[in-house]
């Protein structure tokens, strides 16, 4: 992130880890068990971008945990992309309650954070999963008319796809998590052979 025009080269995962633990920026603070940063690699060439935890995500303090995040876990094994290897995070760090969608105050709280994270991973690509993700950093875009597809922006390259907790009561949604997956892992690989 440029703070005056310079990147803050003291900044560091576990410093912004530190700082979302601590964060008194919203609401959420209040009712969160855990906040949860993120997790993963700074060399990550993919950014995965979720909506906000949910209970299990409260309760460890590690985002895509419970059931969303076992079916993103199959969905990246099959398409071949190492979970370890990545980063994933949310657009907000704390739970809403009743896992509701992430007010706009609660976003915007949390954006410094997350664009903090983007700035040290400087990832080749920014997987947003679901609508909340897409539009919190793509705008009012539609999902349906952009999903498994690279969209670029200010020089970034951004993929859609649906949110594996979208999936978790329909078959036919997690095939076409799974593809769309596919269909990034290509991706990947063609800027790894770009160099």
């Amino acid at each position: 992130m440029e703070v005056g025009g310079h990147k803050r080269s003291n900044d560091s995962l576990e410093r912004i880890k530190s700082d979302v633990v601590k964060c008194p920026l919203c609401e959420l603070s209040k009712s969160r068990k855990n906040a949860v940063p993120g997790e993963g690699q700074v060399s990550a060439k993919v950014i995965f971008i979720g909506e906000a935890p949910g209970r299990h995500e409260d309760e460890k303090g590690q985002p895509f945990v419970g059931l969303a995040g076992s079916i993103l876990n199959k969905g990246l094994e099959k398409a071949g992309i190492e979970r370890s290897k990545a980063f994933i995070t949310n657009i907000v760090k704390c739970r809403p309650p009743d896992n509701r969608v992430p007010r706009t105050d609660e976003r915007a709280g949390c954006r410094q954070y997350l664009d903090r994270q983007i700035s040290l991973v400087a990832p080749r690509i920014i997987c947003l999963l679901g609508a909340t993700a897409s539009s919190s950093i793509l705008g009012k875009e539609s999902i349906t008319k952009n999903r498994g597809k690279i969209v670029k922006r200010n020089g970034q390259s951004y993929f859609i796809t649906i949110h594996p907790a979208a999936a978790i009561y329909s078959r036919r949604l997690r095939r076409l998590l799974e593809h769309d997956l596919r269909k990034l892992s290509k991706e990947i690989k063609k800027i790894e052979n770009l160099g």
